[in-house]
């Protein structure tokens, strides 16, 4: 009983899941198809919206295609408008164009006639003329009775020779009125120009006194043996005179740079007091150097003076050398620099370069700062200082013909050499004898070294007597008396000189050891 309610059971579960299953189904199926429902029903909704939408959209178009074609036609029309306006305008101007042109014409066909009518007028009046012309001539033909080509030519003579007289007449006295002009100009310049510049001559001289503080002094200058004194006038070159006179000593010789350069060394020995060949060696050394230092700096303060600037500076090392060089007893700085204001105030007068005149006047003697070292004279030496230190061609121009070798060619040459006769000119400036005096000496210096084996020579004693250095490693002591007999027959044959001249040759051998 239990089993066959037990299966039943199970039969109506089974049924019952069945018919859940069914209806599960169904009811699944009934909401599925309610959606496609509603699904197709907005789909069909959302079309037709969008067809209304479309048409809208479409009229829309439309009427902005309608307005905007509207408004192209308008401005259209607007242009064409204008365009016509402007070319009626174009019209009326071309129109009042061709009036004013036929007008225009008119008077011009007008103004032809008259003019042909002028011109056949004046052609009549003119073969009028030439009758009348051709008529006078031959009635004067035969009262002269000389053709028109003789009548010309006599006239034409006579024309002329007038013409040259009074061109003649009046070239003389134009002349004689430019040359009195010009000597009358040219002496207020110079008298101008040398009352401007005030400059004092002193004669140079050969000898330079030393003051001493005490005549026991002389004793130490000339020293053991007189080595002190030799050594001195050895590396000097300078004779040094040791007399009566209280409290001094007399350097003397020709060349003035060694002169300074002793007076300076026995000034510093006598203030230190300290005298022997070695200190004095080295007090001659400094000497030179502080001789150097002064020409330098005269150099420059003559650059100044002149009022020259931008000079290379081996052109003011040798212009300071000029200050220890003489022409005639004439300090060549002092000239130099006279030169160069006497020249720039002329050129200031005449309207000249001042510049180059003044440049050209201080350098026209700078090749006697080094004649002694080179072969030529001295305006040929400073030609080739000038170009190798870049010197204007003026300048070069001005110092090539200051003596007249060249012909000036420009007024800055005339000037530098009319203002160096002018400063020579003056009165007390230059003495002729001194210096073919020191031409001698330095001829008497020339022919001693010219020998070989010299090292040195000075002439001292005012040339009366010519000391002479050898190298000792080159001539013994046997071949100095021979070597100076040779420089004896040179001097004899080549040099006129009053008296005699003592050839002294010195043969020196030093030997020097260190103590360490």
């Amino acid at each position: 009983m239990t089993e066959v309610l037990t299966i039943d059971k199970l039969i109506y579960a089974v049924l019952a899941l069945i018919i859940g299953i069914v209806a599960g189904y169904l009811i699944r199926r009934y909401i599925s198809e309610g959606k496609i429902n509603n699904a197709e029903e907005l789909a069909k909704k959302i079309t037709e919206d969008a067809i209304k939408e479309g048409e809208a959209r479409k009229k829309e178009l439309l009427l902005e295609a309608k307005e905007e074609i509207h408004r192209s036609r308008s401005e259209l029309d607007r242009e064409i408008r204008e365009r016509r306006n402007e070319i009626q305008k174009l019209e009326k101007r071309l129109l009042n164009k061709e009036e004013s042109l036929d007008r225009r014409s008119e008077m011009l066909e007008k103004k032809e006639e008259t003019l042909s009518k002028k011109i056949k007028n004046l052609e009549d009046k003119e073969l009028e003329i030439e009758e009348l012309h051709q008529l006078r001539t031959k009635e004067l033909e035969k009262i002269s009775g000389l053709t028109v080509d003789q009548a010309k030519a006599i006239l034409l003579d006579e024309t002329r020779k007038e013409i040259l007289q009074e061109s003649a007449m009046m070239i003389k006295e134009m002349e004689a009125k430019a040359k009195d002009e010009a000597d009358r100009t040219a002496r207020e310049i110079i008298s101008r120009t040398i009352q401007r510049v005030a400059a004092d001559h002193v004669a140079e001289t050969t000898v330079t006194v030393v003051n001493l503080p005490n005549d026991e002094m002389k004793g130490r200058i000339i020293g053991r043996e007189g080595r002190n004194i030799r050594a001195l006038e050895t590396l000097t070159g300078i004779d040094l005179i040791i007399d009566d006179t209280p409290e001094a000593v007399v350097l003397s010789g020709f060349d003035p740079i060694r002169r300074e350069v002793a007076r300076i060394a026995l000034e510093k020995l006598i203030v230190d007091g300290r005298i022997h060949p070695a200190r004095i060696e080295e007090m001659v050394d400094k000497a030179q150097k502080e001789v150097e230092n002064s020409m330098k700096e005269a150099g420059e303060q003559a650059a100044f003076e002149a009022g020259v600037n931008g000079l290379h500076p081996e052109l003011i090392k040798l212009l300071g050398r000029l200050k220890y060089r003489t022409s005639y007893g004439q300090n060549v700085l002092r000239h130099s620099v006279e030169v160069a204001q006497l020249a720039g105030m002329m050129a200031a007068e005449l309207g000249a370069d001042v510049k180059i005149a003044r440049r050209g006047g201080l350098l026209h003697d700078i090749g006697k700062g080094v004649d002694h070292e080179y072969e030529g004279p001295h305006i040929e030496i400073g030609i080739e200082l000038a170009k190798k230190y870049k010197e204007s061609s003026e300048v070069i121009h001005a110092i090539a013909a200051h003596h007249g070798d060249i012909e000036p060619e420009t007024v800055e040459a005339v000037l530098v050499q009319a203002a160096d006769a002018i400063s020579a000119a003056r009165p007390g400036a230059r003495r002729e004898t001194l210096e073919a005096y020191i031409k001698r000496l330095q001829k008497l210096e020339e022919i001693a070294n010219s020998f070989e084996g010299v090292e040195r020579s000075f002439a001292i004693q005012a040339g009366r007597e010519i000391r002479i250095m050898v190298k000792p490693e080159q001539i013994s002591e046997a071949e100095i008396i021979h070597t100076a007999r040779e420089i004896v027959k040179r001097i004899e044959s080549e040099l006129d000189y009053p008296g005699q001249i003592k050839v002294n040759v010195i043969r020196e051998t030093r030997a020097i050891e260190y103590a360490k």
